[in-house]
């Protein structure tokens, strides 16, 4: 489950403690957002006053070492790396290897994932939306990150505040693009409200991935985006919403 972290500054989620690597996933509150962005929308991509996501990043920059490694996310399964990479680049997922970077994604009800080494040597973190989930992104993301501390590695992984399946309803494709490639993910879904329809496990969705790339310790928030909103921004539960970080970054200990 997830676990409240409160600094004078920012609320935040996060999840066990991870020698090594620190992260969390901010919540709604600790801004100077207002309206349906209120209070700490990170989003620039929304409608929201300029100033108003620029203050926000100040402060989410403020509890973290460096700025931030934006990217341009497009519900794929790029995986950039920065430690070679220019910034802002359009990808769903990035890793790193050196101490103090700090990796960031945006979510409104996907999936953030953090991903790391037992270790503490290398560190990524996933944007798992269903499309990039059933597509692989995570796979691509440990890959990546296999590819900077050797193929010995063990692996955890945390999935943070995402919408949860009695809220996720969707259709026949997103089904078919999960069972498609695995027939026993079909435990992950049960009937809708509405014919030829499915409520999605996706925190489920993405544990059982994660688990069958090799990652043994899989931990969920627990959070629901759509279900808690005095907490989270929802897209799904309003369109005209916010956007919550999650970051995660090396710390050398």
């Amino acid at each position: 489950m997830a676990n409240v972290m409160e600094s004078p500054t920012l609320p935040s989620v996060t999840g066990p403690a991870w020698p090594g690597v620190r992260y969390f996933c901010t919540v709604r509150a600790g801004g100077v957002s207002t309206g349906s962005y209120a209070s700490m929308n990170l989003g620039r991509r929304t409608q929201d006053d300029s100033a108003h996501v620029l203050e926000n990043r100040r402060r989410l920059r403020a509890e973290v070492p460096a700025e931030p490694f934006w990217l341009n996310q497009v519900h794929g399964i790029e995986v950039a790396d920065a430690d070679q990479d220019g910034d802002v680049l359009s990808a769903d997922a990035a890793v790193t290897a050196a101490t103090g970077r700090v990796l960031a994604i945006m979510t409104a009800d996907c999936l953030p994932v953090v991903i790391a080494d037992v270790q503490g040597r290398a560190v990524g973190i996933a944007h798992a939306g269903w499309r990039g989930l059933a597509q692989g992104v995570l796979e691509q993301t440990l890959n990546r990150l296999r590819a900077k501390v050797g193929g010995d590695a063990q692996w955890r992984a945390w999935v943070g505040p995402g919408i949860s399946q009695p809220h996720f309803e969707v259709g026949a494709d997103v089904y078919e693009a999960f069972l498609g490639c695995d027939s026993g993910a079909s435990v992950f879904f049960a009937p809708g409200v509405t014919n030829n329809k499915w409520l999605a496990d996706l925190p489920g969705l993405a544990r059982r991935r994660l688990h069958a790339a090799g990652v043994a310790q899989v931990e969920l928030s627990g959070c629901c985006t759509y279900g808690e909103p005095e907490r989270f921004f929802s897209y799904r539960r309003k369109p005209d919403s916010g956007r919550m970080a999650t970051v995660a970054w090396l710390t050398g200990d």
